[in-house]
């Protein structure tokens, strides 16, 4: 189940002034004089002209992904923050690309399926014009079903009142609108982003991370300049280059491996599926326009619209089986690719006269979902591979701490879910986000960015929402990992509830296209 959020027409006509962020300045410096209450913005420029040495940073991102690029290019657009001193660690050249990308080029194996919560991000940030510009599918149906033939659904993004579902969009893409947006919001942009790898990572005091602050009652060592004072209290990056850094806060984007996360002795809960997944890109003779998924006795199969007649494979297999799938020759994997989600395993779903008599049962309970007198699809044939196929084995991770004093993890440094329902980098895009929303609001108080109690705000926020859907995924993966009489009859039972009871159709929609709307700029 492939997840989205809020519509982007829609979000077109929520945007906020950004200047309103986070308060309601004055409406002149004038006035505010006039109060006598400086509004937060003038104490930002006021801190803005204080400038540190050219080492001393207030934010350190470590990770230049699509997460990490996402909470650099949302502090740079707002107000309130987009004063502070920002550095990008990440040595992937990629990070040197600064122009659109061929959109008749064949895709990448590798894309997200983003949300309308994540395309209105895109769009609160300026990002979203320039994947506009790139290739992408939005898509408005989508069609899951099960292998045995007892039941499928379909959604359609008029159940909702929406345009789409989602959009499908290359994870380099999406990392080129970000960077694109960042090279318009900053003069220096070669100065941001530092093309080397984190050695290691040096936090103050312990009695400092408490909550001493630094005062200018605090005795200074002997010996030591009023400037490696501050240095003292702030984290310390060394790095392969050979340079260090001074941080305020150190941002953990590094994936799922994070080098910040085990440095900062941050522990997690995890555990192995004993899955693995194959991605690629597969063509079409005619365009798709709708996400399908179905579920096969070793795991999903889902085939993602991502334009001129391409589509995207995501199919979740025992890792022997993957390991079978890769070595294919390209026309034997297109045949097993057509036969996972037409005829293979099982009979089509077909409607019944049990059906009948429950669209017309719950046709009562509010009004009807557009989709229920859709009848089951078959999804458009591969002709071909066009891309390298790539396994990858699959896990769930939760960090259980999500900051520490001048610390915060966001993305897969912080989280891994199954891909069952493409909802990993909406999450993390959530995180982007929310901290930065959390780091203005700190801004705007005079706060220290780095403080462990305006952090916990975000960990707060973030940690519930990720823990709800990294637990509902993996019910999935375990419900249908199973394959017995009595089970698959219940999972059937499921479909049908969700194909014919409207209510509960709109509902499962809402949730999983995220209709709450991150209040960035609220």
């Amino acid at each position: 189940m492939l997840s989205s959020r809020r519509c982007f027409a829609a979000a077109a006509n929520r945007v906020r002034p950004l200047a309103r962020a986070f308060c309601d300045a004055p409406a002149s410096r004038a006035d505010a004089g006039a109060s006598g209450t400086p509004s937060p913005q003038d104490h930002a420029e006021k801190v803005a002209a204080l400038k540190d040495p050219p080492d001393v940073l207030d934010v350190a991102i470590v990770g230049g992904g699509m997460v990490g690029l996402a909470v650099a290019c949302a502090l740079s657009n707002m107000p309130l923050t987009k004063h502070l001193r920002v550095a990008i660690i990440d040595s992937n050249p990629a990070l040197k690309s600064r122009s659109y990308l061929d959109k008749n080029s064949i895709p990448d194996s590798r894309v997200s399926t983003v949300t309308p919560a994540t395309i209105s991000f895109f769009k609160d940030i300026g990002a979203w014009e320039h994947v506009q510009q790139q290739r992408h599918a939005f898509f408005g149906k989508m069609q899951v079903w099960d292998y045995t033939g007892l039941g499928y659904t379909r959604y359609n993004a008029r159940d909702v009142g929406k345009e789409h579902l989602g959009c499908v969009v290359e994870n380099k893409v999406l990392c080129n609108s970000l960077l694109l947006r960042l090279q318009e919001e900053l003069d220096d942009i070669e100065n941001v982003i530092y093309p080397t790898r984190l050695v290691s990572l040096t936090f103050p005091l312990k009695t400092r991370q408490a909550g001493m602050k630094p005062t200018s009652r605090e005795p200074l060592s002997v010996g030591h300049t009023t400037e490696e004072f501050h240095r003292s209290h702030l984290v310390k990056l060394d790095l392969s280059d050979g340079r260090s850094l001074y941080s305020k806060l150190v941002i953990g984007a590094d994936g799922s491996k994070s080098n910040v996360r085990q440095i900062a002795g941050i522990k997690t809960t995890s555990w192995n599926y004993p899955q693995s997944a194959i991605i690629c890109t597969v063509e079409h003779v005619v365009e798709n326009d709708c996400a399908w998924q179905r579920f096969l006795p070793s795991g999903p199969i889902a085939l993602l619209p991502i334009g001129n007649n391409f589509s995207n494979i995501v199919w979740t297999m025992s890792p022997e089986e993957s390991l079978r799938h890769k070595s294919m020759s390209p026309e034997e994997f297109v045949n097993s690719v057509n036969h996972a989600l037409d005829f293979g395993y099982g009979p089509h779903p077909h409607s019944t006269a049990l059906d009948h008599y429950m669209e017309q049962f719950f046709s009562g309970i509010g009004s009807s979902a557009a989709s229920t007198k859709e009848c089951f699809e078959v999804p458009p044939k591969a002709t071909r591979v066009v891309s390298e196929r790539m396994a990858f084995p699959l896990s769930l991770m939760h960090s259980h701490d999500y900051v520490s004093k001048r610390l915060a993890l966001v993305g897969d440094a912080a989280h891994t879910v199954h891909p069952l329902a493409g909802q990993g980098v909406n999450l993390g895009f959530g995180d982007a986000a929310a901290l930065a929303k959390v780091i203005a609001e700190g801004v705007s108080v005079g706060s220290d960015v780095g403080d462990l109690t305006l952090l916990q705000r975000y960990e707060k926020e973030r940690k519930a929402a990720n823990v709800a859907m990294a637990a509902v995924l993996d019910g999935f993966q375990k419900m249908y990992s199973v394959d017995l009489g009595p089970l698959n009859v219940v999972r059937a039972a499921a479909f049908h509830g969700a194909q014919y009871i409207s209510p509960l159709k709109k509902n499962i929609i809402s949730y999983a296209t995220g209709d709450t709307k991150w209040s960035l700029f609220q």
